[in-house]
């Protein structure tokens, strides 16, 4: 299975972002993608406003998206923002082409180093895999790589590849902690990880709002034993990366972490 992994910048503009989305759908569709992976936020970067533009799943926005997919024949995962509780959205992954349909409410809020995700989103309570061309995939978004045991769950529903969507914000160590979750998160499920993350937007030369979560880059593949397989830089870039999912099996049969734990 190909998968590009679509880094970039977003903005506050709607429809510039969407038109961002549909040219790099069709361009990693040329380039014999199944699956594409956009981060979060991918609808409206955060440090804007999230309420007036949050919809549901049938809307616009998200109608659009599906539209681009299904023209380029492409499944497609994209981050943006649905209605929630009391004025509050939810961090929505949105999944949809070649007859798969789901989505994703980030379950594990950004509420860390100062920032309060939790004053603007209502949190998700339920994992979420889906099944593309025989292959499972489970889903997570960005702070969600902290914790194992969602990865976990996920291996034991069955998921071969972990999504993880993020836009990780910048700081002194963070970009080696990000390195480093991927890295673990498929090892300790053993499992492939496909992190895709929002670009810095200094270097994609986009001014966003200090001390908003805006993105470092470094999207990342790395295979079920935890190895590196493919890193982006900072900026603007997609890359694309073929999985053999069978090594899945093989890593779990070599170093079965997934049935050896034990409970406390």
């Amino acid at each position: 299975m190909r998968i590009a992994l679509v880094q970039l910048t977003t903005s506050r503009a709607l429809e510039e972002n969407l038109a961002l989305v549909r040219s790099k759908v069709a361009e990693a569709a040329a380039r014999g993608a199944d699956l594409v992976v956009f981060p979060e936020a991918t609808m409206r970067a955060f440090g804007n406003s999230l309420g007036d533009i949050a919809e549901p799943l049938d809307g616009p926005w998200a109608s659009a998206v599906r539209e681009a997919a299904d023209e380029a024949g492409v499944a497609v995962v994209v981050g943006m923002f649905t209605p929630g509780e009391e004025g509050r959205v939810r961090n929505t992954l949105l999944v949809h082409g070649r007859g798969t349909e789901a989505h994703y409410d980030k379950i594990h809020l950004y509420d860390a180093f100062g920032f309060a995700e939790s004053d603007t989103v209502t949190a998700g309570t339920v994992p979420v895999t889906f099944t593309l061309d025989g292959v499972m995939f489970g889903l997570a978004t960005c702070y969600d790589v902290r914790f194992p045991a969602l990865f976990q769950a996920m291996a034991d529903a069955g998921a071969q590849v972990q999504l993880v969507c993020a836009s990780w914000a910048a700081g002194p160590g963070k970009a080696e902690q990000w390195d480093l979750l991927v890295r673990a998160r498929a090892a300790d499920s053993t499992s492939f990880v496909v992190a895709v993350g929002q670009a810095d937007p200094e270097a994609a030369g986009v001014e966003a709002r200090p001390g908003a979560p805006t993105g470092i880059g470094r999207s990342a593949v790395v295979n079920p034993f935890g190895h590196l397989v493919e890193r982006a830089g900072t900026g603007v870039e997609t890359l694309y990366v073929d999985l053999d999912v069978a090594e899945v099996a093989k890593a779990r049969e070599t170093l079965p972490v997934l049935a050896n734990r034990v409970g406390f």
